[in-house]
């Protein structure tokens, strides 16, 4: 053991003292943050307004037509076609729509949107969506039926669901969905991260011969856990350094804005009304849910499973590292049969985060190759509401006796495959060597 932990010493301090650690424990979640910017930068200010004239010879909207910050309507109804063709080709418009004299409302006659460029789908689906609108309260109107009756058919009944055991808030299952999606995602890349900078550095080890030099002194099995364990606390360590950025930066943004709504008021650009807004009731709202999720439960579980996960996948692919020689097309093709659970598991979470006790969910978070993944966007849910106690012990049982399991197969693998060179491996011989007896 103490030569398995003099390794794990040498891999972590390694790793940590280079400086590619440092830019990339900082600049990672620098990345994320400027990625998730950028996706709503441009998805606020990406698209071009679109101005669409109206030229209402029939008067069917009366001159009315509710426009958003996208889709802006104006209406010129002394305009012809061919003026209406040439102010779209000059761009002083996007489309226009040509209702003639003789269009019937109450009809089903087609009503035209022209163009010059392609007006995205999503824009065309905004202008049907409000012209049917006004088309339809035309229509029922002409049918006796007044405002007052419209509004009232038209208005929604709010739908609550509660469990049997109690009163359970409608937000909390958008807010376990999240927070369970991510929690399963983080480790999901945890998985593929760790475990190949694990099989990168057992297999640089053996093609530059230092492992040989090792193991006269440490047992294969020793210095393939030492590794794990290495480089395992090196992912373990930026994940704290990463959750410290995060509460500092969550708890200096208010201290920015002097910790009051008078303080937000002063953004510009209509942010401060929003800050403000967040600040009271659409803050403490949040702050409710939030307080629903059982993050006591969910950060020691989510320690546990990446853990767990991390050590489990990481046997496999230092085992991987150890059979393969000079040629990376090796570890490729050996890699497959490991990478298609996690991959078969980040599928499993797509359905478990949305129906957290469906079978299929059941068995992802069970079975050990895949319940680091999968277990995460159950646990989100709460115990028992997204899983069961039962479930939960059977879930960590089994994924220690699979991590277990996984070490001492590769363990032999590692023995048999660090010393072998000049050979092409195969999934078939190193089963042979897992369950040779040495």
């Amino acid at each position: 053991m103490n030569k398995t932990w003099i390794v794990a010493q040498r891999e972590f301090n390694s790793r940590v003292k280079k400086k590619t650690f440092l830019l990339s424990t900082i600049l990672f979640p620098l990345l994320i943050f400027g990625f998730y910017a950028l996706m709503i930068y441009f998805s606020v200010k990406g698209n071009d307004d679109l101005r669409i004239a109206i030229a209402d010879r029939a008067n069917v909207f009366n001159g009315k037509l509710e426009s958003d910050k996208e889709v802006k309507f104006e209406f010129v109804n002394d305009t012809s076609r061919a003026s209406l063709d040439q102010k779209v080709a000059k761009k002083e418009f996007s489309g226009y729509i040509f209702i003639p004299a003789n269009y019937n409302p109450l009809s089903s006659d087609t009503m035209n949107v022209f163009y010059n460029k392609t007006i995205g789908m999503i824009s065309q689906e905004r202008i049907e969506r409000r012209v049917n609108k006004l088309l339809e309260q035309k229509r029922l109107l002409a049918l006796n039926i007044t405002q007052t009756q419209l509004d009232s058919a038209r208005r929604s009944s709010e739908v609550e669901f509660k469990p049997i055991s109690g009163e359970k808030d409608k937000n909390k299952a958008g807010l376990s969905y999240a927070v369970g999606f991510i929690s399963g995602f983080l480790i999901y890349i945890i998985l593929f991260i760790y475990g190949t900078m694990v099989m990168r550095g057992v297999a640089e080890e053996k093609v530059t011969r230092i492992a040989e030099v090792i193991v006269s002194s440490v047992k294969p099995f020793q210095l393939m856990m030492g590794k794990i364990i290495g480089i395992g606390a090196v992912g373990l360590l930026q994940f704290i350094i990463w959750i410290l950025l995060g509460t500092v930066t969550m708890a200096v943004i208010p201290l920015l804005t002097g910790g009051d709504a008078s303080a937000a008021q002063n953004i510009p650009g209509g942010a401060g009304a929003m800050a403000t807004a967040a600040q009271s009731g659409a803050g403490s709202a949040f702050m409710a849910v939030m307080d629903q999720i059982n993050f006591a439960l969910l950060l020691p579980c989510f320690l546990f499973y990446f853990l767990g996960g991390y050590l489990l996948y990481s046997s496999l692919f230092a085992a991987v590292g150890s059979a393969v020689n000079e040629d990376p097309q090796d570890a490729q093709s050996l890699i497959l049969p490991i990478t298609l659970p996690i991959i078969f598991g980040i599928v499993i979470m797509t359905k478990a985060v949305n129906d957290p006790t469906s079978n299929l969910a059941i068995f992802g978070s069970l079975f050990p190759l895949t319940s680091p993944v999968v277990m995460m966007a159950r646990i989100a849910h709460g115990v028992p509401d997204g899983v069961s106690a039962l479930e939960l012990v059977l879930s960590m049982v089994f994924l220690v006796a699979g991590f277990l399991f996984t070490t001492w197969m590769a363990g032999k693998i590692y023995r048999t495959g660090i010393l072998m060179y000049g050979k092409k491996p195969t999934w078939k011989e190193m089963w042979k060597w897992a369950f040779r007896n040495h």
